[in-house]
């Protein structure tokens, strides 16, 4: 082997064993790279799964590649994306919160609207029923079964309860859940015990 040769063998040995130890020296930067992101993520993850799926997903799948190219010994491709996959996962939770944060003014909203209108609505119903339920006006009950009537009011005033007993308890998406079903059996016994619908309020003189 002439003289040339054997530099050129070293050189590129020499040149190898840089790039080895170039990437040596990113590996563990890299991987608590990773680390970071990912507790970052899993940190957030139960809010934003709720509220910003699609941005927790987009996270994910960023997350995901940094970890393909971790896989693939591209430390470099990790370190480079690392900070914009990381700045992405912070943001997960304040926007989770932002998002909640609606979330529970609208419920909160509903529930003011049907805590307001439901309970009057249960005592006409109730009146209804004993109106049809005296002897007088047989006529007016002809076709409506009163006893099926009077078990579905109680079935609403004890779904009402639970209502309010998970509006108590701060759980107001159950509370609004339960509220909507009492809404749906009311409007139901308004249509069978052929309740008319309140009158809109008089226009001022």
């Amino acid at each position: 082997m002439s003289l040339i040769q054997r530099v050129s063998k070293y050189a590129l040995i020499s040149i190898a064993g840089v790039m080895l130890a170039a990437c040596g020296s990113q590996k563990e930067p890299a991987q608590k790279l990773i680390a970071g992101i990912e507790s970052t993520v899993t940190a957030a993850s139960g809010e934003a799964q709720k509220y910003v799926p699609d941005q927790l997903s987009d996270v994910q799948s960023k997350l995901a590649d940094l970890k393909a190219s971790f896989d693939k010994q591209d430390y470099s491709a990790v370190v480079t994306g690392a900070p914009a996959v990381m700045s992405a996962a912070s943001g997960l939770a304040a926007a989770a919160a932002a998002k909640k944060d609606e979330a529970m003014k609208a419920l909160n909203d509903e529930w003011s609207s049907l805590s307001s209108s439901l309970p009057a609505a249960a005592t006409a119903i109730q009146s209804r029923i004993d109106f049809l339920s005296k002897k007088s006006n047989r006529s007016a009950a002809k076709g409506i079964d009163l006893a099926a009537a009077k078990s579905s009011l109680a079935d609403t005033t004890s779904l009402w309860s639970k209502a309010q007993a998970a509006f108590a308890s701060g759980n107001l998406d159950e509370a609004v859940t339960a509220a909507k079903d009492v809404k749906g059996k009311i409007d139901a016994l308004d249509s069978t015990l052929k309740i008319a619908p309140a009158a809109p309020a008089a226009a001022a003189q």
